[in-house]
């Protein structure tokens, strides 16, 4: 299996943090307690077009109306279909990757946090969890929402992030 240099730096990146050596930043908003109203989402569909290149995943408000949809690529658009099948490849995927080295060093997902929106560019955090600290883990919501999906944590948008995308609607 051959990686593309992102990915490989991605992976370099995340083992560096989880074993101590680098310190995670989201580089947006740098904590989960930045004042900041986080809404619960849920995973309400994900369309994939074989026509073009245009995929999207749509979260829901979890007791509420608002849908937030996320225009993905077509790897994480196949790889949360996977997640959401109970389909597994027979080898690692990228994802499945990442959550096995995560697991591997002993951390846990504990949520997804979309954490804001500049230049119609979404950021996106994993927080982890890892002998009681806390790691932020600045990521594409694609990639987040894919790995929360298959650790089956939580996904939350936080408030402003939302109130953006529906004056932007407007």
């Amino acid at each position: 299996m051959v990686f593309s240099p992102a990915f490989s730096l991605c992976l370099c990146v995340s083992v560096a943090i989880l074993l101590g050596e680098l310190s995670p930043v989201c580089h947006v908003n740098d904590s989960s307690d930045n004042g900041f109203t986080m809404v619960r989402m849920e995973l309400a569909r994900i369309l994939i077009r074989e026509t073009n290149d245009t995929h999207v995943v749509e979260l829901r408000e979890v007791g509420g109306d608002r849908v937030f949809p996320i225009v993905i690529g077509l790897h994480e658009a196949a790889a949360i279909e996977r997640r959401l099948m109970g389909q597994h490849p027979p080898r690692p995927q990228t994802h499945e990757l990442l959550q096995s080295v995560i697991e591997s060093l002993g951390a846990k997902i504990e949520r997804v946090i979309i954490c804001d929106l500049k230049d119609h560019t979404f950021f996106a955090r994993l927080v982890l969890k890892r002998d009681g600290e806390t790691i932020d883990i600045d990521s594409r919501p694609s990639d987040a929402i894919a790995l929360g999906v298959a650790s089956e944590v939580p996904i939350f948008v936080e408030e402003h992030v939302l109130e953006e995308v529906y004056r932007d609607q407007e």
